[in-house]
């Protein structure tokens, strides 16, 4: 048996097909595909506006910088995440304060986030991590409470709903990823969500080098060059026809994976938040002897990986770290965190094979 994957794209001749008609066409920039892929995200989220971006982390920085997030401003960021979060605020110019995590569902703790609070906190950025939803109403709560902005971290939460809702919308704005290992993919590009019209209008200047449209040379204001091709949306038009699809397969997977090796004490699944309608980009677990169990199945050709390594612990930011603060659920997640193979192209037969190993691995340990 070949090596089984952490995680793959679904990717076959419908993709092949999208972009040769982009190819066909002969215009490879920022058009009308581009704009049938956004279109194509507002009616999966019910977003009013939906604006396309190179990635996910430029997507994240023009949110920031049309909420007016700047020098001199804090933005509390969750500790455990993937660092475009907290990379994206230091590209705005301001500073990423971690906050710890809740112990069961690894999002943002608004309780202890109330401790970091300071005059100079402008924002909080929730992550929705592994394709489950953050508190929102305890996020929102604490924003109100406080008068920050809320961005939305989605990137890993496409077709994720908290109450009903898409995530994303709740905030005052969001960014979506579709990097080569999210649910779908383009291979790179990023979505800003918003239902307010003045940020969206602010995110369309900063990502179109500040002009109010394209194909002219005056530009009214500051921007960057942050669009996304017709090559990268044709494919997003191809995966979003494939969501459900892959929706469905992962919680199979997700509810196989939980059902199998439930009756292990030593490797138990997250919990999911009862208010949230998951997506499962990963299906993750807490793993006792996380580090030996993660040779033992690579050198049975299994795959896996494990979560984030926390901010806190990053040496980019060593400077940045708060020295009176500490992150035990953080690092315990980081030490014992361990994501299974999880594609839309997991086989039966191989998630059988990687069952068998994990019960293996623990039954001889």
């Amino acid at each position: 048996m070949e090596m089984i994957l952490q995680i793959e794209p679904w990717i076959d001749d419908s993709e092949l097909e999208a972009v040769k008609r982009v190819i066909d066409s002969r215009y490879l920039t920022e058009s009308k595909i581009t704009a049938e892929f956004e279109a194509g995200m507002q009616a999966l989220t019910a977003a009013k506006n939906a604006i396309a971006t190179s990635n996910g982390t430029t997507a994240l920085y023009c949110g920031l910088k049309a909420l007016g997030i700047g020098y001199g401003d804090e933005v509390i960021v969750p500790n455990l995440t993937f660092v475009a979060s907290s990379n994206a605020v230091i590209m705005a110019g301001a500073k990423p304060i971690f906050c710890e995590i809740k112990a069961d569902t690894l999002c943002i703790d608004v309780e202890a986030a109330a401790q970091l609070v300071t005059e100079k906190t402008k924002a909080i950025m929730p992550v929705h991590l592994y394709g489950q939803s953050a508190d929102l109403t305890a996020v929102l709560g604490f924003a109100a409470e406080y008068n920050l902005k809320v961005i939305e971290d989605a990137a890993q939460a496409i077709g994720v709903k908290f109450k009903g809702e898409h995530v994303g919308l709740q905030g005052d704005v969001s960014a979506i990823s579709f990097y080569g290992n999210k649910t779908i993919t383009c291979g790179e590009g990023g979505i800003i969500l918003t239902q307010n019209d003045e940020i969206a209008l602010a995110c369309r200047r900063l990502k179109n080098h500040g002009r109010d449209r394209r194909g002219t040379f005056v530009h009214e204001h500051i921007g960057f060059n942050f669009s996304i091709t017709e090559l990268q949306s044709a494919i997003g038009v191809a995966q979003l026809e494939k969501l459900p699809a892959i929706i469905q397969k992962k919680q199979e997977i997700y509810d196989r994976y939980d059902r199998e090796l439930a009756d292990i004490p030593q490797f138990q699944i997250l919990t999911i938040d009862r208010r949230c309608s998951p997506v499962h980009w990963f299906t993750s677990f807490y793993s006792e002897n996380r580090a030996e169990l993660e040779t033992y199945l690579l050198n049975e050709g299994i795959q896996t990986r494990r979560f984030f390594c926390p901010l806190h612990q990053q040496p980019c930011y060593r400077d940045m770290v708060d020295q009176t603060q500490t992150y035990p659920i953080s690092e315990n997640a980081y030490e014992k965190g361990i994501s299974l193979p999880s594609s839309y192209s997991l086989t039966t037969e191989e998630q059988d094979f990687v069952i068998a190993k994990i019960r293996e691995f623990y039954q001889n340990y």
